[in-house]
């Protein structure tokens, strides 16, 4: 077996961040905001606090821990084997379920440039699956190569979408902001919707901490681009959605499959909103890629504690984990063919909470396993990381109870996994 070399460094981790974070969600979070219109604000900026207190977090523990995994390292390091094994699990379920998304977003983003992409559920799921497997194909490549691409692909969405949202203020008006509250629901289950719905454009806050066994002096790097990659994305992100929805008119924005698109197009013309259709399709792109890179990832690292299957750690001669990766893409491709009758908006939205769901919970445990491993920290840092606990835990309920229940049938699914190999492992002790 060929341990991966060290290729990843500072200016990688940070694109790998970034361009995991700005993916589908600021392209096409506006159309799930529409309802809640400038209370959506309110959601925003507690999902921005609660992103950057865990962010914080996570550069702590990469400080500390020398670990490959993320979560489930800190997890398994504070809590023993059960515990990490949960994460383990969560957080693979999250990356691939996430992964479907972001393979819909695309195709939605290409229909906006290339309308006979998505002029059928049919149309839209091929242009899913075929984005998907390219880029399952340029990862068992290396993750080198993967890594080159991903920095690439940041550039060429991060610039454009910065300007689109620093020109765009000035085109909004304080009326395109009323009523406040358009749902008519009450503030506090509004603002509580919208924060479990922005937290899926601040997922992949931690990516930099996963892949640490092919980084280069992870104590220094991941933590550093944690944190900028964390900020980077967190602001160009709320100010592209913040603009959108301050330019379209609610129903138009809630049936709109690309309405960063629709808004430019509304602004400076057909050519706009095209280019904005490119690069969203470049965004959803490379977010796809950069989350293939990982799906693998925290698998290997269980697999290699013993907790996962023994074939999720099997590494081609260039060092990727070629198993893991094709049956992550295959569990993706599955849930994109068995949901491909629903609107593109309808089964973004279905994946985006059950993959939040499923994410939420590494970033409790995290919470926890920092507050377990430094237990002698700054009253500063313990005050961070409780805010940055129950954040987690109210987005988490905020994601709402069907979404809870799918999250919580397909933990359970893995507990039989987690008995067997405590059966194997036990069965070669006694060997």
């Amino acid at each position: 077996m060929n341990a991966p070399a060290r290729t990843l460094g500072l200016w990688t981790l940070i694109a790998l961040v970034v361009g995991n974070m700005i993916g589908s969600g600021v392209f096409l979070l506006p159309a799930t905001l529409a309802p809640y219109g400038a209370a959506s604000l309110l959601g925003w900026a507690l999902t921005l606090g609660g992103a950057l207190m865990l962010a914080l977090v996570y550069a702590w523990l990469a400080q500390t821990i020398r670990n490959h995994g993320g979560a489930y390292a800190y997890a398994r390091r504070a809590f023993g084997d059960s515990t990490g094994f949960v994460v383990a699990w969560s957080y693979w379920i999250s990356t691939w379920v996430g992964n479907a998304a972001l393979a819909v977003a695309f195709a939605g983003s290409l229909g906006a440039v290339w309308p006979a992409a998505t002029a059928t559920p049919l149309h839209g799921a091929i242009a899913a699956q075929g984005a998907l497997w390219l880029l399952t194909a340029v990862n068992l490549t290396s993750v080198r190569e993967a890594g080159h691409l991903q920095v690439l692909l940041t550039l060429l969405k991060l610039v454009p979408l910065l300007l689109f949202g620093v020109i765009g203020l000035g085109w909004i008006h304080a009326g395109a902001y009323q009523p406040f509250n358009p749902s008519g629901q009450p503030l506090i289950p509004v603002v509580t919707a919208v924060a479990a719905l922005t937290l899926w454009s601040m997922l992949g806050l931690e990516s930099a901490t996963v892949p640490t066994g092919v980084v280069r002096d992870p104590e220094r790097t991941v933590p550093r681009a944690t944190v900028i990659g964390m900020l980077i994305a967190g602001v160009a992100t709320m100010l592209a959605c913040t603009v959108v929805i301050g330019l379209l008119p609610a129903d138009v924005l809630r049936d709109s499959a690309a309405p960063v698109a629709a808004a430019a197009s509304h602004l400076w013309g057909p050519a706009a909103g095209i280019g904005i259709g490119v690069v969203a399709t470049i965004s959803c792109f490379g977010a796809l890629n950069g989350w293939v890179l990982l799906q693998a990832q925290t698998p290997l690292a269980a697999a290699q504690d013993g907790l996962f299957p023994g074939f999720f750690a099997r590494r081609d001669r260039r060092g990727t984990p070629w198993q893991g990766l094709l049956l992550s893409s295959v569990l993706t491709s599955a849930l994109i063919s068995t949901h491909y009758s629903q609107s593109l908006v309808a089964l973004f939205t279905f994946t985006i909470l059950l993959s939040t769901a499923a994410n939420l919970l590494p970033y409790a445990v995290t919470v926890l396993a920092w507050w377990r491993i430094d237990a002698s920290a700054r009253r500063g840092r313990k005050l961070v990381a409780a805010g940055a606990l129950v954040y987690s835990l109210w987005a988490l309920i905020g994601t709402g109870a069907e979404t809870l229940l799918w999250g919580a049938a397909l933990l359970l699914a893995g507990l039989p996994l987690l008995l067997w190999q405590r059966h194997r492992a036990a069965a070669a002790t006694r060997g």
